[in-house]
């Protein structure tokens, strides 16, 4: 079984936790009992990180994947459009062969003896 690793705290979120528990000490209030208190704030700032983390992996995850169906949707419609101006046929060339051959034939007859 794969064991959980505790994460060590960052300094910034120990520094910002003893701020805190210090800013909202109560008068009277014991160094032990402000250390519960900021260790209980450091469990908070941990947990907030946590949640603001896979909250930003599930955005980013929609956003793949809304990033991902809209190629596949611009991919679709280039190949839909691709397949009709294959399909459809193309009179350019029928009518530049017909007037090659009318032209052709008018030279013929133009040059025949008489």
């Amino acid at each position: 079984m794969a064991k959980q690793q505790k994460q060590k705290i960052s300094e910034e979120t120990v520094a910002t936790a003893d701020a805190i528990a210090k800013a909202n000490q109560r008068p009277g209030q014991t160094k032990d009992q402000t250390k519960l208190i900021s260790a209980g704030i450091q469990k908070g700032i941990e947990q907030y990180k946590k949640q603001h983390k896979a909250k930003m992996r599930e955005a980013d995850k929609a956003r793949k994947k809304q990033a991902r169906q809209q190629s596949d949707n611009q991919v679709e419609s280039h190949d839909e459009s691709q397949t009709e101006s294959v399909s459809k046929p193309q009179a350019l060339p029928w009518v530049l062969l017909g007037l090659s051959w009318i032209g052709f034939a008018a030279y013929v007859y133009s040059n025949l003896p008489a």
